[in-house]
């Protein structure tokens, strides 16, 4: 069991606590750095200094950090056109030496669209899932061939599909609860399967969809790696959980239903759990990204035991 770290940073922080968080993860040698893609804060948080670009962000980091791999879950689809998506994508791998993982969605939060005068298409799934052959495609191509793509929502003629990635192929990550196109999708095109903020039941039936839609598409279920995203709360003491939940505004009990909250012994057996049902990768969604102390403690009492 792999264990990344899963950062919010539309609620509150700028590049250098990104760096900050992200260089701690490396040195503690977690598997990754993971960010969201977002412009706008959730809930009741002001956001402030204001949103950081996802994949600038990551090429900022791709030349500070060594080891750690990086990534989005997940970019979204409605944010950027999807040649010049491939083309940022392809330029942070190779910046970080061939490091980058890809995760793409849809994107939903309207109101973020609304703030920042982005289009909020009613057919986002379909422009997704064009997205998805199209940036795939690109990267793909041959070095001396061409790429063109005839869609209902994008059209290449020509491309020369440059540059390319230093991963052959880039792994991209898909995720989310859709019971039938998302598998769909997960299957023709992902390395790995993201179940994001889920129960190990929903989880469990989601995974078997995939498996199931990778099979029929011909693949091995066990080709695709398996994840879950979920929200971290660990303590050495019951009043150090207490504290931590309620530096993020959340309750013990919920997180604990919900998330990984608790001892690090009760974090281990709750892990174990999702072991059970195929996870090998948790990525742990870290809301106080002032508390390094946190990124210690699940190092050395969490991730030692795994």
């Amino acid at each position: 069991m792999k264990l990344r770290i899963f950062t919010e940073p539309q609620q509150g922080a700028d590049y250098e606590t990104l760096l900050t968080v992200a260089k701690a993860a490396e040195d503690l040698e977690f598997d990754a750095f993971f960010r969201s893609d977002h412009y706008l804060a959730m809930g009741g948080s002001d956001g402030l200094p204001g949103p950081t670009d996802a994949w600038i962000t990551l090429a900022g980091l791709a030349r500070e950090t060594r080891r750690i791999r990086l990534g989005t879950l997940v970019t979204a689809a409605t944010f950027r056109l999807p040649g010049p998506l491939a083309i940022q994508v392809a330029q942070v791998d190779r910046m970080s030496g061939g490091r980058v993982e890809f995760g793409l969605g849809t994107g939903w939060f309207a109101e973020e669209h609304a703030a920042y005068g982005i289009p909020f298409p009613s057919d986002k799934f379909a422009r997704f899932e064009e997205q998805l052959a199209i940036v795939t495609g690109l990267w793909a191509t041959k070095h001396g061939d061409t790429f063109s793509f005839d869609g209902k929502h994008y059209q290449l003629t020509d491309s020369p599909a440059l540059p390319k990635p230093v991963q052959d192929p880039v792994p991209v990550l898909i995720g989310g609860h859709g019971a039938t196109r998302t598998p769909r999708l997960a299957a023709q095109y992902a390395s790995e399967f993201n179940m994001p903020f889920a129960s190990l039941d929903d989880s469990a039936r989601q995974f078997e969809r995939v498996r199931a839609a990778a099979e029929s598409y011909g693949r091995r279920a066990d080709d695709l790696v398996y994840s879950n995203a979920l929200v971290a709360c660990v303590g050495s003491s019951d009043a150090e959980i207490a504290r931590r939940a309620a530096a993020i505004g959340r309750e013990v009990d919920e997180l604990k239903t919900n998330g990984l909250a608790g001892s690090p012994d009760e974090v281990v057996d709750k892990i174990g759990r999702f072991a059970e049902i195929g996870a090998s990768r948790i990525y742990l969604q870290i809301l106080d990204l002032d508390d390094l102390a946190h990124l210690e403690l699940i190092a050395d009492k969490v991730k030692s035991q795994l």
